[in-house]
């Protein structure tokens, strides 16, 4: 089963989220958090927040093991812009915009999965009605 968990409007870049989060992104969870924790970028933080909330979505809402807990995937995309404004000499104006970050964490127990499959398997009818004799 898939857990997760959505950090909305970020006040940082998508681009420099996604350094981020592509240093991280395959690898163990502890791992991932340890290193987020002792990483100098300023988008390691609210990453760190997303991947926590994620598990204790897991752990909390649906009682699952943290220790079979691991990152499917992590998605970064871009917010809403806010439009502001550099004054520059002779009263001009240079427009720039302000983005913001959305960052999804999708956490899966391989555990679940693999029992599911199984059920898929042995649920399908007629799989041995169709040998021919």
């Amino acid at each position: 089963m898939e857990y997760q968990a959505v950090a909305k409007n970020i006040k940082m870049s998508p681009r420099k989220v996604r350094l981020v989060v592509d240093t991280v992104k395959k690898k163990n969870l502890n791992k991932i958090l340890s290193t987020l924790s002792l990483m100098h970028k300023r988008a390691a933080l609210p990453v760190e927040k997303a991947i926590g909330s994620a598990i204790a979505n897991a752990v909390n809402n649906f009682k699952v093991n943290r220790e079979v807990l691991s990152i499917r995937d992590i998605i970064v995309t871009e917010g809403a812009r806010l439009k502001r404004y550099h004054f520059a000499a002779r009263g001009r104006v240079r427009p720039y915009k302000r983005r913001t970050s959305h960052i999804r964490v999708i956490l899966t127990d391989n555990v679940s999965n693999k029992e599911s499959r199984i059920m898929n398997k042995e649920e399908t009818p007629g799989t041995e009605a169709r040998k021919i004799e």
